[in-house]
């Protein structure tokens, strides 16, 4: 029989392998043997790196990427398994016994079974393997969702390569899925792969397991793909070029590889992803549910009813429900304890260090500590740390609905789309810690307990799950089933890797199969509900009371309420007492009167009563009685310095440096040194602390740091500063006065010593040494030596270190100046006074002065000795005469007709005579009259007693 042409339709086209070179060749290849003649011959074929983009095909005809039409896709190198209706071409699924012994076990039903948007594993005791073989032209990737709520089952995925190697142990487990769907990707590398997921069930009641979940496996780095996919029903493409279909949206649906969605006839409904729509069912109460506002201004709230969406009932049949009517306002229920309100009606936690019983916070007294935990007994909203949320096996979307609604007293679930939707309740915790009085007892205390008050209302096969939530798995702690009483229940937490506990409730366990899976709401009505929740010992809780603390030690970090600022706790009683003054306390050991420390000289206590502080200002007593001040304000930065370089046997080099602070008031920054060889990123902070530095361009950074030691803590027995002592011998022998700064190192026996020597300088900078006998600052390890050389070394200038200097008086000015005392042996303190200017009188002023002043008073004294003798002379005279004139009769004095002459007649003689003389003619006849006048009054005196004589 002669055989026709071939044509189009009789062959297809395909690529040999790759050689070496990375080429290959086009060959027609008949879709049946023997039925046509003259294919096209052989064609130079594309590079084997040749692929096409997402939206795209590769048309074999010529050999050229092309845009798919709209309703299909295309991932380019890429291929999506979605659709779950039957196993798709190239996956396997077996099921094996996994105890070997038990030869009779028929496993080959249990296997991975389709689901439609889904597969699921199997939920017995034997052994499921999903497979799948694929063959990369270039490293791709491998990503695929999963829901694994059971931790029943032991899920893993592994990979196998060309030499049948599978992927590292210890990733090939899958984490526990909390509450929705679960992403993993893995990298694939080039040629062979082949993908396994497999399961083991170990429960005995196959029916309390819940399978594990996979859909939208996809798969990257393919060859190319040479035709492109109808989209699924219930999903489009509108435009071409697609790289995926859309969902098409509630009440619209479609048929594969369609364009658009086509809209729902009124009385019918269909949800997102729909491939038909369905009549609509009248409107009942498992329809609707109801929840409450927040509490308002005026601490009310309201009821609010609101249709379960997406909404498939109809209110316009007969016998349809309405929705009730919303806005009923009714009494805020009260806060929770540990709680209070705040202005805006909210309940608002207590801070740290109080209580409540859901009204008013309460600070614990001093020597007790909270009792802290999470109490939760009204339900108007929901608590910030729990979640609820629901997940559907068939959409996506599904954290966008909500699962549990408060309703005061209690709260409970709302109806889902399907009754076979996990409602899911999930309450977080960040640790626990038992309390300060309960960790001398910790092995018979304890840890946590959870409790919680419940009821289940079901018509169904319903399921309420608690799960302990850790690290990598959840633990199901219990289940019950059906219907169950208002009853408690309690947990007992003895490790704080449980970080979370989940409540999940199903109505029934009736699965849908495919896109004809049912709808319907059979069991809304079945709801679970929870009263109460208590958790103890929670971090981050509140208290709902206040227990005694142990007094015998209070750890740093503890909850217990501490004394005030400058009190200690009283051992057995818990009582405050106050310090003595110029103490800090302990903050590792705030308990008995051991707490109080003493600050060493020359510091005082911080307002927090926690350390003890330098001003920067020291007073030093001399030798002589004297004082000196000195003021290290300068210094007071943290300043650096390092010791020559190093190098270890090896030949690595290095270097010690020390960081310094001196002395500082309240906010001061201490000396720190950073370790960054580690994550830890350990820090040390004090006076001192040293660094052993390592030069390297290691991660990118110029120094490698080991924090190794720091000296004096605020919270050592002694904290005292580099100010603590100075001695007076700068004065005396001027040389650097020496202080010392102390700290427990754990590696010398003794305590560890920083001295440091300050040296003074004229320089207005300041440098800081090691000791020149001591190149890494130390000579035995425990004793390090440091030599500050700085002009803030000197003690404050005082009025004592300078003297002044008077001028002499020169044109009536006389300038007093100050000179500094040599040597100069201060710095700053009282600055050197200005020079003063004074009026003055000089010696020549005061000589002619006292010259003159002696002139004029000789002059006055001789004219008034002149003058009084010249009065005495004329009351001489007038005596004489009158004497004369009594005749020598005693105490008879001369009538008045006389011969003698009248008073002042010769007075006037002599007047005229000398007006008519010059000054020295007056004086010598004066002298003449003296002469005259003496004897004429020894004659007048003798006469008489002469005659006296002649008569007898």
């Amino acid at each position: 029989m002669k055989l026709c042409g071939c044509r189009l339709s009789d062959y297809h086209f395909e690529y040999t392998e790759c050689d070496v070179l990375g080429s290959r060749w086009r060959v027609a290849v008949p879709n049946k043997a023997d039925t046509c003649t003259g294919l096209p011959d052989p064609v130079k074929g594309t590079q084997c790196t040749f692929s096409c983009n997402e939206g795209e095909y590769l048309d074999m005809q010529s050999q050229q990427c092309q845009k798919c039409a709209a309703g299909t896709y295309s991932l380019g190198t890429s291929v999506a398994f979605d659709e779950w209706d039957s196993l798709p071409s190239g996956f396997v699924t077996h099921g094996v016994i996994t105890n070997e012994g038990y030869d009779q076990t028929d496993c080959s039903n249990s296997t991975w079974t389709p689901k439609g948007d889904y597969i699921a594993s199997n939920t017995d005791e034997c052994t499921a393997t999903l497979s799948y073989a694929v063959n990369l032209k270039q490293p791709g990737t491998l990503s695929f969702e999963y829901f694994y709520p059971d931790n029943s089952i032991y899920f893993e995925f592994f990979v196998q390569n060309d030499q049948c190697q599978s992927t590292d142990s210890n990733s090939r487990w899958m984490r526990i899925s909390e509450n929705s769907w679960s992403k993993y990707t893995v990298e694939l590398n080039k040629g062979n792969n082949v993908l396994y997921w497999r399961t083991i069930a170990y429960s005995l009641q196959s029916s309390a397991v819940k399978p594990v979940l996979l859909r939208n496996i996809q798969i990257s780095g393919v060859a190319y793909t040479s035709e492109c996919f109808h989209c699924k029903p219930g999903t489009h493409s509108a435009n071409p070029g697609s790289a995926r279909c859309t969902p098409c949206p509630a009440d619209t649906y479609s048929n594969k590889g369609a364009t658009t969605c086509r809209e729902c006839e009124e009385d019918k409904y269909a949800v997102i992803g729909s491939a038909s729509c369905k009549p609509r069912p009248a409107c009942t109460s498992s329809d609707y549910f109801y929840t409450h506002t927040p509490c308002d201004s005026e601490g009310k709230t309201q009821l609010m009813y609101k249709w379960i969406e997406p909404k498939i009932c109809t209110e316009t049949v007969e016998g349809a429900l309405k929705l009730p009517a919303s806005g009923e306002r009714q009494t805020c229920p009260p806060c929770n304890p540990g709680f209070f309100v705040s202005n805006s009606s909210s309940c608002e936690p207590c801070p740290s260090g109080s209580f409540s019983n859901g009204t008013v916070c309460t600070e614990c007294p001093a020597g007790t500590e909270p009792v802290v935990g999470f109490e939760y007994k009204w339900w108007n909203t929901m608590p910030a740390n729990m979640k609820s949320s629901v997940f559907s096996q068939v959409f996506s979307d599904s954290d966008r609905r909500t699962a549990w609604e408060v309703a005061g007293e209690y709260i409970y679930t709302t109806p889902g789309d399907q009754d076979t939707d996990y409602l899911m309740l999930t309450l977080s915790v960040p640790g626990y810690r038992l309390p300060q009085s309960m960790v001398k007892d910790a092995e018979r205390s304890e840890l946590s307990r959870i409790t919680f008050v419940f009821e289940t209302i079901c018509t169904a096969d319903c399921e309420l799950y608690f799960l302990a939530v850790r690290m990598w798995n959840n633990d199901v702690v219990e289940r019950w089933n059906g219907r169950n009483h208002k009853q408690s229940y309690s947990y007992l937490i003895q490790s704080n890797s449980t970080v979370s506990f989940t409540w999940t409730f199903k109505r029934t366990e009736e699965y849908g199969m495919g896109r004809n899976r049912n709808f319907t709401r059979n069991y809304s009505a079945d709801v679970a509900k929870i009263y109460s929740i208590v958790i103890t010992n929670a971090i981050g809780g509140v208290a709902t009371k206040c227990r005694r603390c142990a007094l015998t030690s209070v750890k740093a970090g503890s909850a217990c309420v501490l004394c005030p600022p400058g009190h200690y706790m009283v051992n057995g009683t818990g009582a405050c007492q106050k310090c003595p003054p110029n103490t800090f306390i302990r903050t590792d050991q705030p308990v008995g009167e051991a707490a109080c420390i003493r600050c060493g000289p020359n510091t005082k206590t911080n307002k927090a009563y926690t350390a003890c502080l330098s001003d920067c200002m020291l007073d030093v007593r001399t030798s002589k009685g004297g004082r000196l001040h000195y003021d290290f304000s300068p210094l007071a930065n943290v300043t650096s310095v390092h010791s020559s370089p190093r190098f270890t046997n090896k030949g690595l080099r290095y270097f010690h440096r020390f960081n310094l602070g001196l002395c500082g008031t309240e906010g001061r920054m201490p000396a720190s040194c950073v370790d960054n060889v580690t994550e830890s990123g350990r820090e040390v902070k004090g006076y001192v602390c040293q660094s052993t530095v390592v030069p390297s361009d290691i991660r990118s950074q110029s120094l490698i740091t080991s924090c190794c030691q720091g000296a004096v803590n605020r919270n050592r027995a002694r904290p005292s500063t580099c100010l603590e002592s100075a001695s007076d011998s700068f004065v005396e022998k001027q040389q650097p006065s020496f202080c010392t700064n102390r700290c427990h190192i754990q590696s010398c026996r003794q305590s560890d010593s920083r001295e440091i020597v300050f040296k003074p300088s004229d320089r207005l900078s300041y440098f800081l040494f090691l000791h020149s006998n001591c190149s890494e600052g130390t000579c035995d390890g425990c004793t390090f030596h440091f030599l500050w050389q700085s002009q803030h070394a000197c003690p404050l200038c005082t009025k004592n270190h300078y003297r002044e200097i008077v001028s002499a008086c020169i044109q009536g000015i006389q300038r007093t100046t100050y000179v500094w005392q040599h040597p100069v042996q201060c710095y700053g303190g009282q600055p050197l006074p200005a020079q003063k200017v004074s009026a003055c009188v000089t010696l020549d002023f005061w000589l002619k002065f006292g010259v003159s002043t002696g002139a004029v008073a000789a002059v006055l004294l001789i004219s008034l000795i002149c003058y009084f003798w010249k009065k005495t002379r004329k009351l001489q005279y007038k005596y004489s005469r009158l004497m004369m004139t009594s005749g020598g009769r005693e105490c008879e004095l001369p009538t008045a007709d006389s011969c003698a002459i009248m008073e002042g007649e010769d007075a006037e003689d002599d007047l005229m005579d000398l007006t008519k003389k010059s000054f020295f003619t007056k004086i010598k006849s004066f002298s003449r009259e003296v002469k005259e006048d003496s004897d004429d009054e020894i004659e007048q005196i003798t006469l008489p007693r002469h005659r006296g004589s002649v008569q007898m």
